[in-house]
């Protein structure tokens, strides 16, 4: 819908920040919804109160984000912060991310689901390890946008000269790993120097502000798009007179496009039917895309339960026992090569056997450790297991939904990892 040829609604960008600890991630979301005028008066007055209890003598924003007390106490973010705001270009989500190597896996949860990561890099200390490690984390997560800031710049005098052997090395990175659109900002988070507005300070520096570059860059919207998949969550049959023989198949479409009248097929049984509805809140809908919650009719009556999949008849998932993939592991106890864990892959659930460990990531040189394949907590490695059933998958690359999954101790209920399939 558009009103005087402008669209009405705002598209939705989802970014992460990451970075050492101290580099600025806290202090630049503050900025940045401070100077875009987004905070409330009762949230600047908790900043200001919390700052004089601090002994903090200038306004310190990074306590917009750092909202657990032990963070305020050590002037660090432990915990996944999110934060919502809007322009009038566009509406935000930002999870502001650990910087410690022990949060990692907080770092994992908060750029699963990021249209983009915010990589920020202190300009007096340069690339460092956890540079590395979360580069390599948003790559192996596939986020296919990266903006690296060039943080605390009025520390280093505005240097050109050390903003630009900082960008040379982090150029040489991004080859490595394989990410296509990147983005370089010199800035001051603190002072707010090319957050919102334009620095005087750099002005050797022609690129777009910060604000600016996240409301105009071009998000690839289109990874799922390709795949057709309709996990199943829920059957829904409301018994009511007006409904009395409604059977809808309940979820969220994991990707692709579909509509009434599409042949589909239903695993595991591969069955074929057709659909005839896609319901919503009432409604019928002509189509129904990726990320959309839906209940789905058949034309046959079918034996379909929580965990099943349906899918275009000429477009299979792949299904199988074994798989490789890419794990992050969450957990204090080591994982265990041989230790029996139960997986969810969407709403699907079997139980895995861990059988190999065929590397462990150095992320100190990225580089893959054949050596020590011990994987402990925020360790990431490339692993077999086989699962008790046949299971249906993608690959991460192809379908970032259907391509990842979680590993569970059923003992404790505890999420021991995350893994994305290869």
């Amino acid at each position: 819908m558009k009103i005087n040829g402008k669209s009405k609604f705002k598209s939705l960008l989802r970014f992460t920040t990451a970075g050492s600890v101290d580099d600025g991630k806290s202090t630049l979301i503050g900025r940045l919804l401070y100077d875009s005028k987004s905070i409330f008066e009762d949230q600047m007055e908790h900043i200001v109160q919390s700052g004089k209890r601090l002994g903090r003598e200038e306004l310190d924003l990074s306590l917009l984000t750092d909202g657990l007390r032990a963070e305020r106490e050590q002037g660090i973010t432990i915990d996944v912060a999110y934060r919502y705001f809007a322009t009038p270009e566009r509406k935000f989500i930002i999870a502001d991310t650990p910087g410690h190597i022990q949060y990692t896996r907080n770092m994992v949860t908060g750029a699963s689901t990021a249209d983009l990561a915010v990589i920020l890099i202190d300009a007096r200390k340069g690339v460092l390890e956890q540079t590395l490690r979360h580069s390599y984390i948003a790559s192996l997560l596939d986020i296919r946008h990266i903006i690296f800031c060039i943080n605390k710049m009025d520390m280093v005098d505005w240097s050109e000269a050390i903003y630009s052997g900082i960008k040379t090395e982090l150029e040489q990175l991004v080859i490595k790993l394989g990410i296509s659109d990147v983005h370089y900002i010199p800035i001051s988070a603190k002072y707010g120097d090319n957050v919102v507005d334009r620095s005087l300070n750099l002005d050797w520096y022609t690129g777009k502000t910060f604000l600016r570059l996240i409301e105009t860059i071009d998000i690839l919207k289109d990874k799922n798009s390709q795949t057709p998949r309709f996990p199943v969550q829920t059957i829904i049959r409301p018994h009511t007179s007006e409904f009395h023989d409604y059977r809808g198949y309940a979820g969220r479409v994991a990707g692709g496009v579909f509509r009434p009248g599409d042949e589909v097929t239903i695993l595991p049984s591969m069955i074929k039917s057709k659909i005839t509805s896609i319901d919503v809140l009432g409604k019928t809908l002509s189509e129904a895309i990726a990320g959309e919650s839906v209940a789905i009719s058949l034309a046959d009556q079918i034996d379909i339960s929580r965990g099943d999949m349906l899918v275009s008849n000429d477009d299979f998932p792949v299904i199988s026992q074994d798989i490789e993939l890419m794990i992050c592991w969450f957990n204090e106890r080591p994982m265990r090569t041989g230790g029996k864990y139960l997986i969810r892959i969407n709403s699907k659930e079997a139980y895995g056997v861990i059988k190999s460990v065929k590397f462990r990531m150095n992320i100190d040189t990225l580089e893959e450790d054949l050596i020590n394949t011990s994987v402990c907590i925020n360790d990431i490695a490339c692993i077999s297991i086989r699962t008790a059933k046949p299971i249906f998958f993608d690959c991460y690359k192809k379908n970032n939904v259907t391509g990842s999954m979680i590993f569970i101790d059923e003992g404790t209920n505890e999420t021991m990892a995350a893994g994305m399939i290869l």
